[in-house]
């Protein structure tokens, strides 16, 4: 029998692969759809109660343009978070003693927070805060219902590193408008 010729193949050099873009969750990795905010008077001594009353863990703080007051806070009771910050009544967030009942805003994740705000809107939802970008990396906009409740309507954009978020929002708080003494 005769033996075949062996043919030598020569690789050719690997073409460069073209990275595509991380695809970005519109619901953020370990988030549900709805998630709870809560205003307080004292955030600091309420995610201290919350660990010990609730057994809950702190996920983050993100310290207030005063250094002091807590602007937003994250805890996980379970399986699910709870946003959590002190009130800043100049920005409409009050606690439940400033308004002498319970206050809470509910935070919807949705694929698309642009056409959810519409439609909420046409449903009769009335206009808090327009539909924009915001510095921690979502799409946001509040509306509030015919029954008082507050919603905020989000798309996730952007997964963001706590100093991104933070060198963003430094510059965020350095356009707002100066409250009036």
């Amino acid at each position: 029998m005769a033996k075949r010729a062996r043919t030598v193949q020569r690789r050719r050099p690997a073409k460069a692969k073209k990275k595509r873009p991380k695809r970005v969750r519109a619901i953020p990795a370990g988030f549900h759809t709805v998630t709870p905010g809560l205003s307080v008077r004292g955030a600091a001594e309420a995610l201290e109660f919350y660990k010990r009353a609730l057994g809950a863990q702190e996920v983050m703080r993100m310290p207030g343009p005063d250094g002091k007051s807590i602007m937003h806070a994250e805890i996980r009771v379970g399986n699910s978070h709870i946003f959590l910050a002190d009130e800043f009544p100049d920005m409409g967030c009050r606690s439940p003693q400033s308004l002498g009942g319970s206050t809470a805003a509910l935070y919807l994740y949705v694929p698309d927070v642009d056409s959810a705000f519409k439609r909420a809107v046409e449903a009769g939802a009335q206009v808090k805060m327009p539909v924009m970008d915001m510095f921690w990396g979502d799409r946001f906009g509040r509306v509030a219902d015919p029954f008082g409740h507050e919603w905020g309507l989000a798309t996730h954009k952007e997964d963001l590193t706590p100093q991104e978020i933070g060198k963003r929002a430094q510059a965020w708080f350095a356009q707002m408008p100066k409250p009036n003494p």
